[in-house]
């Protein structure tokens, strides 16, 4: 008690982020409880009655919920193995660079279109590739068939994943130019006066400067393998290319706010959940046996 009350203004600073992550975090949990309810809201959440793993088998027995998953899977495993290495790449691009000027103002470049919400930037894109934007107006320019490019289900998930990489990839190297800014720059002194290039130092000091880094990152993109980007898929996707482009988070929006289904919606996020989990301490696990730097 007495160090609370000596460090009572330090306590008084803190109070503030502890009733955000009270309201926002934890208190949020308790709704979690109407996965296993028949939610009414005119009943709230302690009066609808407990149904158990109603909604859960009611989930697993949707005949979309196989093509669900897999178009959510497979759209993140695309965004993680084509788009994780793009900022690690440019960071190290841009490192090799020594005009400050240059630098400044291609980080600038790059990582604006992070701050553009995905209505803008996907509405951007789509005036790009409808039949009269500029892509096909290029196409037209060569003599070629005009192509519509967001009703064909062979073109959906590259532009999803190629407009995710564009529109990310400047903000997400933000973090491994900080850590490229912390390796020890007596170790490239120590290659140099062994005879190292900059492509030997490149290999063996910076790659492994970094690498701890890039695992956690790893990590952190790995527990969002079944959060395949409900805003940027909301905005380009339409009916004609459900089949591919229809992922969970799509289904729980119309399940939960156009239907009202408050409580499937709710079982969907939780098992969205617990595969998150589940693959966190696994890749943590499998990165401590093999002697890399994990979150805990």
């Amino acid at each position: 008690m007495r160090l609370i009350l000596k460090h009572r203004w330090l306590y008084a600073l803190l109070f503030p982020s502890i009733v955000y992550f009270a309201l926002f975090h934890f208190l949020p949990y308790y709704g979690l409880s109407i996965a296993f309810k028949d939610f009414s809201p005119f009943r709230g959440v302690a009066g609808s009655p407990w149904v158990g793993l109603k909604h859960f088998k009611q989930l697993m027995d949707n005949p979309d919920f196989t093509r669900l998953l897999t178009n959510t899977v497979l759209v993140s495993l695309y965004k993680l193995v084509f788009g994780f290495p793009v900022p690690v790449i440019f960071a190290l691009l841009l490192n090799e660079a020594r005009n400050a000027l240059f630098k400044r103002t291609v980080q600038t470049i790059t990582y604006f279109p992070h701050f553009l919400s995905w209505v803008v930037y996907g509405g951007i894109v789509v005036s790009f590739l409808t039949p009269s934007g500029v892509i096909n107006a290029m196409l037209q320019s060569l003599r070629l068939d005009a192509v519509n490019f967001l009703i064909d289900e062979a073109y959906f998930r590259p532009i999803i994943v190629a407009t995710h990489i564009m529109k990310e990839f400047g903000w997400s190297a933000i973090i491994y130019l900080a850590a490229l800014a912390g390796v020890n720059p007596e170790l490239y002194q120590s290659a140099t006066v062994d005879g190292a290039g900059r492509g030997h130092q490149l290999l063996h000091v910076t790659i492994p400067g970094i690498m701890p880094t890039v695992t956690l990152m790893f990590i952190i993109n790995l527990s969002h393998i079944l959060d395949a980007g409900f805003e940027q898929i909301y905005v380009m996707i339409n009916p004609s290319v459900y089949q591919v482009g229809d992922i969970i988070d799509t289904y729980v929006y119309r399940m939960g706010l156009e239907r009202g289904q408050f409580s499937l919606a709710t079982a969907v996020g939780l098992f969205k959940g617990v595969i998150a989990f589940v693959l966190v301490v696994s890749a943590n696990a499998l990165l401590r046996k093999a002697g890399q730097r994990s979150i805990w």
